[in-house]
């Protein structure tokens, strides 16, 4: 039996990207089917949205805002559909409304829209627009970011595949 160690040091060896070791975690739905977490039920019932920071070249940050809708991303094992991607310099609550008013008037008001605490996204300007057009927050644990897993994997993936490159 080889260990995990040895495999780590071949690849480092050969000059490979190791795989960073994933911790154990709980699961998000009870074994009789109750929910932990908000899960969703159908198209457009539970988006997801969270930013990703980045650098140019000559060293000055940008922040992309990336909406996923949850149901597709739990259906599909490879794929991952993106409702709008939004850069920018800074994020501010306005720019939230902004991309979420023009995919509303595209898709439809969903049901809840799943975020973590970041301060673009619990602004009070940002939670009284989302409720006053019907739609309901829900707002993920500190330091959880396994409870908004749908937008974490498509933000790993968007920076391995794009950022990274």
């Amino acid at each position: 039996m080889v260990r995990q160690a040895h495999h780590e040091g071949i690849w480092r060896q050969e000059g490979l990207k190791v795989p960073a070791r994933q911790p154990k975690r709980g699961w998000l739905w009870l074994g009789d089917g109750s929910c932990i977490r908000l899960r969703p039920e159908r198209r457009d019932h539970v988006w997801a949205y969270d930013s990703v920071e980045e650098r140019t070249h000559d060293g000055r940050k940008f922040r992309i805002l990336n909406v996923v809708d949850d149901l597709i991303l739990s259906l599909s094992k490879d794929t991952h559909e993106c409702l709008a991607i939004r850069v920018s310099r800074k994020l501010k609550s306005i720019d939230v409304i902004d991309v979420l008013s023009d995919l509303f008037v595209l898709r439809g008001v969903p049901d809840h829209i799943r975020s973590d605490n970041g301060p673009e996204f619990i602004a009070k300007a940002v939670q009284r627009w989302i409720s006053a057009v019907g739609a309901r927050t829900a707002y993920i644990a500190p330091g959880s970011p396994w409870e908004n897993g749908y937008v974490e994997s498509f933000n790993a993936r968007f920076r391995d595949e794009l950022l990274d490159g």
